[in-house]
């Protein structure tokens, strides 16, 4: 089964829009990850935030890659996806923002060696065709002792049961399309600390990403969403994600570039 990232093309629309299912990202996982990174780049490494340089692998439409702005950094963000781009770009600018945003993939960065202080992969480590070249080539742009923020879906049983059959496949609670996650292409932390090793990276950190709710509060949010009671903005807000707690489902980190 193949995954299907042409998704981000045909409902590129929908990264800021309240009701569509892409927004999740914006008010569900984005607050409680951005807050982890910050603190680590700030209190953990001790960087000034302001004039930064940081690439936003995989943006998206821009959800990440704003808040970073906001803070200071000079921000370029790549994707595949034209249209998704498109969004990002006329988001930054009606807020703005001077984000650079350019067509490009993971696996293929079109930058010099060692030209960011920051590097972020955030959704997408689980959608790239080639995993290591793409961790490699973060590397590669990295300065040394800069930075990798990531987060993805650790592939175990109970990120099958959350991420394909209450998102994608059971018809009460699925939001997702079909194929957006393919339970194959998860990554444990296992296997991605491999990775690490292999591209030059020093792991620094890693934790759980997870709703506060238990499950069956999170399955009657998720019924209430279907029968239109609820927008996926306040889906997000509802669901109360947070870092720490187990790895089972998703989990988020950070780590420097070797010398």
């Amino acid at each position: 089964m193949s995954i299907n990232n042409e998704i981000y093309s045909r409902q590129a629309g929908g990264w800021w829009d309240e009701n569509h299912f892409l927004h999740l990202l914006k008010t569900g996982i984005n607050p409680p990850r951005f807050r982890y990174f910050h603190e680590a780049l700030t209190s953990q490494l001790g960087r000034e935030t302001r004039n930064l340089s940081v690439l936003d692998v995989g943006c998206g439409g821009g959800i990440l890659s704003e808040e970073f702005a906001r803070i200071g950094c000079r921000v370029t963000g790549i994707d595949p996806s034209v249209p998704s781009l498109e969004t990002a770009r006329q988001h930054a600018a009606a807020q703005g923002l001077p984000i650079d945003y350019r067509q490009a993939s993971g696996e293929s960065i079109p930058f010099e060696t060692g030209a960011f202080d920051v590097v972020i992969c955030c959704d997408v480590l689980e959608h790239v065709n080639d995993l290591e070249k793409t961790l490699r080539e973060a590397a590669r742009v990295l300065k040394p002792g800069g930075m990798l923020c990531y987060d993805t879906i650790n592939r175990t049983a109970e990120s099958r049961k959350a991420n394909i059959f209450a998102a994608q496949d059971f018809p009460l609670t699925s939001f997702f399309p079909r194929n957006t996650h393919v339970w194959e292409k998860f990554i444990t932390p296992d296997e991605l600390l491999l990775l690490f090793d292999k591209s030059g990276f020093e792991h620094r950190d890693m934790t759980g990403l997870n709703s506060a709710l238990p499950d069956l509060q999170v399955a009657g949010l998720l019924i209430r969403r279907k029968l239109g009671l609820l927008t996926f903005a306040e889906l997000g807000r509802h669901l109360q994600f947070q870092t720490g707690g187990g790895m089972q489902a998703s989990y988020l980190g950070w780590a420097v570039r070797n010398s």
